[in-house]
């Protein structure tokens, strides 16, 4: 049997830029990215402390040490420049693996979103 568990956790970063007219997803800073294990295009779920606002989007890379938190197309309507959110990724494992599991779970600084 699998189970679904966190697997990477960007715990509170601004948004620092939305751009409704992109086709999609969401633009991360490359060095969060390696510190939470994140990959370019994989599935997350950002959570918008601000608002409440949840959704499921895929992740692309910002520049290295930009501090970029970008969300694109149309989940640029559920959050605006400013708000805190947490970017969250899952990751299918076997029952008994899942009990020993340790997520990457980052905490940046929310006024540059770079790791401290």
């Amino acid at each position: 049997m699998f189970i679904e568990v966190i697997k990477s956790k960007i715990h509170k970063v601004t948004v620092s830029e939305a751009n409704l007219q992109y086709m999609g997803s969401i633009t991360i800073d490359e060095d969060l990215m390696d510190a939470a294990n994140i990959i370019e295009n994989e599935k997350v779920q950002i959570v918008n402390v601000n608002n409440g606002e949840r959704l499921e989007t895929y992740v692309i890379k910002a520049e290295r040490g930009s501090g970029t938190i970008c969300l694109n197309g149309p989940a640029a309507r559920k959050a605006a420049v400013g708000d805190i959110i947490i970017i969250i990724s899952y990751a299918l494992l076997d029952a008994n693996e899942a009990k020993s599991f340790k997520p990457n779970i980052i905490f940046p600084d929310t006024a540059t979103n770079k790791l401290i």
